[in-house]
């Protein structure tokens, strides 16, 4: 389970984690994590994978201040791309629950978008 990303600068350069059990208690399946498992993956880019029912409270966004809309769903443009620079969405995450094909087009153009802010053009 990925507990934090660390870096300098804003700039993501390991992503912390930690291995997790279930354990069954009163209120349902929880993980807990497991003593002496933490360990660090050098990473420069990471891209987060929310799912269907669109983005559950997340605190990474609200620390890079990331906007929502009045869904709880995240903010973008035309290009996928949030009002924080680097930070781009797709999917679920911006539409709400929707269908896959939306999904993957939107993923197509959030990387082109992201291939450009990269890369300054993109062949994608």
């Amino acid at each position: 389970m990925v507990t934090a990303f660390a870096g300098d600068d804003g700039a993501v350069q390991r992503v912390l984690t930690v291995r997790v059990e279930p354990r069954y208690t009163e209120h349902g399946r929880e993980f807990v994590h497991v003593h002496g498992t933490e360990s660090s993956i050098d990473a420069d880019l990471v891209l987060l994978a929310i799912g269907f029912d669109g983005p559950p409270p997340m605190p990474l966004l609200d620390e890079l201040q990331v906007t929502r809309d009045t869904r709880r769903n995240i903010a973008v443009d035309d290009d996928f791309a949030t009002q924080v620079g680097g930070v781009f969405a797709a999917g679920d995450a911006v539409r709400g629950a929707s269908l896959i094909v939306w999904a993957i087009a939107d993923g197509r153009v959030a990387a082109r978008s992201c291939d450009r802010y990269l890369m300054g053009s993109s062949r994608l």
